[in-house]
């Protein structure tokens, strides 16, 4: 019998169980997608000086397909809404250390989602301007803004609609990829793409240093495959679509990714656009690809296919992301303004607005910077917090049902761990500095709200179980 944590992660009856397969594999793969490889092409070339930074990619595909094994094995247990905070209170306890790490996420989470999905928009400005080159700095701001209210209002609707609306900007993204697809298989060059410089595999710090780099632009290219858990309370058959939707997309996008990394880089050679702060068709490199390989009208049409990618990914992850405050706030461990539903539409309308809201204010952000930060600050509570929680569980109810287990269990969960902590080491000292403020600082505050809350630790000791 499931024990009474898991059976109180279901959602209230008022969220309608209506993704299926299909609508939960497209909102990841519309999530993974999106932007991010068709604009860190050149952000992963120039941290490790050429295309030997594609060993950055497979790497990050090494530790993202065994964490969705982690991601999997939770959401098909625990398929509720909040996803990352359902599974790290639960994992540590409800009342006790599970307090402390869904607090700690949810504080970290004002900051690191909203920087993701504010990474589409500043991307989505950054492309347009491939169609309009001399476009001002202030316009593209300007642009990602339009973009962030745009998204808002579409989300602002019942999941029904949004689910057919979720699968049709998939196919948008799926044709971009495959027109890239065609074209570098048809104009790929060995001699270009394979154009290696000296020392480019010496092995040394520098080049540990440069890989963990291009493993966290990878990570934030992969970043996404888990989205369906954040909207478990709405999705049907959970115990199989969760764990399947999630191994499909991350395996499909891999693949993707590889032969786009392969087609760009055998067509447009990487010195003319590295470093990226050098070269301004770094911005909208794979349209650049485009052009050479059919011509400027076809490069603009394809603008518009990434354009459309894009939006399809801010799209899922605003709308994953507004049910994570929404479900802390269900249980008390949150605002309560952030627990109300829409009153005809069935839709946290509060949660969704914040997140939203946010995510516009941090576009004026430099984009290396809200990738690096939006990375490393999810490593240590997030990534490596759930790899922690499932083996408590496993560990705590044995007998508990899991409808999808790790398989090969522990191996992949100790790989994904010791790819998060070498990718956390090699951020950096500014940013893994950033990262440890803001933990210790969310310690701090959930401290003090619970010494004014009078709850765990400083609950009276006949109330603290």
């Amino acid at each position: 019998m499931q024990s009474d944590e898991m059976a109180e992660n279901q959602p209230p009856h008022h969220l309608h169980r209506r993704f299926g397969l299909l609508q939960a594999t497209a909102l990841n793969m519309s999530n993974m997608i999106g932007v991010g490889p068709f604009i860190t092409i050149p952000l992963i070339m120039t941290a490790m000086g050429g295309p030997q930074a594609i060993l950055g990619w497979f790497l990050a595909a090494v530790i993202c397909i065994p964490d969705g094994m982690v991601w999997s094995e939770l959401g098909a247990a625990m398929p509720g809404s909040g996803g990352t905070y359902v599974y790290l209170r639960d994992g540590f306890g409800r009342q006790t250390f599970g307090r402390l790490m869904a607090f700690i996420f949810i504080w970290q989470f004002i900051l690191s989602g909203p920087l993701e999905i504010a990474s589409g928009y500043i991307g989505f400005g950054r492309y347009l301007r491939y169609l309009w080159q001399d476009m001002p700095h202030v316009w593209v701001i300007g642009v990602a803004i339009l973009v962030g209210i745009v998204n808002m209002v579409l989300l602002y609707r019942k999941i029904s609609f949004i689910g057919k609306l979720t699968v049709t900007l998939w196919v948008g993204t799926l044709s971009a990829v495959f027109l890239v697809i065609v074209a570098g298989v048809t104009h790929f060059d060995p001699k270009v793409a394979f154009d290696f410089p000296p020392g480019a595999f010496n092995f040394s710090w520098g080049f540990l240093l440069g890989l963990g780099t291009a493993m966290r632009v990878g990570i934030y290219d992969y970043l996404g495959y888990y989205d369906v858990c954040y909207i478990g309370g709405e999705v049907k058959n959970p115990g199989r679509v969760i764990p399947y939707s999630i191994i499909i997309s991350i395996v499909s996008v891999a693949v993707m990714y590889f032969l786009i990394n392969l087609s760009v880089i055998g067509v447009v050679p990487w010195r003319e656009f590295v470093p990226n702060t050098d070269h301004p068709n770094s911005d909208f490199i794979v349209s650049t690809f485009m052009e050479r390989c059919w011509g400027s009208g076809m490069a603009s049409i394809f603008t518009l296919m990434i354009l459309w990618s894009t939006f399809g990914s801010v799209f899922a992850l605003l709308l994953g992301y507004s049910r994570i405050p929404y479900a802390a706030a269900l249980d008390g461990n949150f605002f309560g303004v952030f627990s109300k539903l829409h009153p005809r539409k069935d839709f946290p309308h509060v949660s969704l607005l914040v997140i939203g809201v946010i995510s516009i204010i941090v576009c004026f952000m430099p984009l290396d910077v809200v990738i690096n930060v939006l990375v490393t600050i999810r490593i240590l509570v997030q990534f490596i917090g759930q790899i922690a929680a499932v083996h408590l569980l496993r560990r705590r109810e044995p007998s508990a049902p899991r409808p999808y287990r790790i398989w090969f269990y522990p191996i992949p969960s100790l790989i994904a761990l010791t790819g998060w902590i070498f990718v956390f080491i090699t951020s950096g000292a500014t940013i893994i500095s950033f990262s440890l403020i803001a933990l210790i600082a969310g310690i701090l505050a959930f401290l003090v709200w619970s010494w004014f809350t009078k709850r765990w630790p400083f609950a009276p000791a006949e109330s603290s179980g």
